[in-house]
């Protein structure tokens, strides 16, 4: 199984990027979804999750300005961030819950990470 982060970039304070994460491979489902991230010298938080459902949660430095979605059809995460600011400058990682085919066994699968910087 593998996660693929895509949609980083440098954009200016106040601007919009849409993060994606495409998963791969012997997938028989997937359960919740989320996006992380990682600043420098910093440890990794959680910034939105999704469950399977499409119920999202969100952390509150977050709230009102990203939106996580998901496609199952595609086995695709999205984050919409908007009104970013210099403070969520950081490596964004995605997460799955995934159980591979063939198996009774669920695992947590990560991306590569995907870097995001907010300045002027």
């Amino acid at each position: 199984v593998q996660l693929q982060a895509s949609g980083g970039g440098l954009v200016q304070p106040g601007g919009s990027l849409r993060l994606s994460c495409a998963a791969s491979g012997s997938i028989f489902r997937i359960d919740s979804m989320g996006w992380y991230r990682q600043a420098p010298e910093k440890e990794r938080e959680l910034v939105a999750v999704i469950t399977s459902g499409g119920s999202p949660n969100y952390a509150d430095f977050v709230k009102g300005r990203f939106t996580i979605s998901r496609d199952n059809a595609k086995n695709t995460l999205y984050l919409q961030m908007n009104s970013l600011k210099p403070e969520d400058t950081a490596v964004y990682y995605c997460n799955a819950l995934v159980q591979r085919s063939g198996t009774r066994v669920w695992g947590p699968y990560w991306g590569q990470g995907t870097l995001v910087t907010v300045s002027s």
